[in-house]
C-alpha cells in the first residue's frame, strides 16, 4: 500500500523548509538587534526620564491645586469643604493631564537629544 501517492521524503523536504524560513526570520531578527545603536541603558533611560518627570509633574500639580482649593476655602481644610463640584474636578482632570503630558513630551525630546548626542561622541 502506497501513503496516498505521496512521496516518503517530500513531506519531510517541506518541513526542512519552513524551518529554514523560521532560520532566516530568527537570524534577521538578530542582526537588527545586534544593529541597533541603543544600548539597554538607553533605552532604560529614555523610559524611566519621562516617566519619573510626569509622576513628579503630577504630584506638583495635585499639590498645586490642593492649596489653590484651600486657599479658596479660607484655610481651612476640612473634608466636607474639599468636595470639589463635577466641573472643578473635570477642571482639574484636563489641566493635569495637559500639565503631566507636556512634561512628558518635553523630558521625552530631552532623554532622545542626550542620547543622540552620546551617540555622536
Amino acid at each position: 500500500m502506497t501513503d496516498s501517492g505521496r512521496e516518503p521524503g517530500g513531506m519531510a523536504d517541506q518541513v526542512v523548509g519552513m524551518l529554514h524560513q523560521v532560520d532566516g526570520k530568527v537570524n534577521d531578527m538578530r542582526n537588527s538587534i545586534e544593529s541597533d545603536p541603543e544600548s539597554l541603558t538607553d533605552k532604560l533611560v529614555k523610559f524611566a526620564l519621562p516617566s519619573i518627570a510626569a509622576l513628579l509633574a503630577g504630584k506638583l500639580f495635585q499639590a498645586f491645586w490642593s492649596g489653590l482649593v484651600r486657599k479658596r476655602n479660607g484655610g481651612v481644610d476640612s473634608p466636607e469643604e474639599d468636595q470639589e463640584s463635577a466641573t472643578d474636578g473635570l477642571l482639574f482632570g484636563v489641566l493635569s493631564a495637559a500639565v503631566i503630558a507636556l512634561v512628558s513630551g518635553l523630558f521625552e525630546r530631552g532623554s532622545q537629544a542626550l542620547i543622540d548626542r552620546r551617540h555622536q561622541s
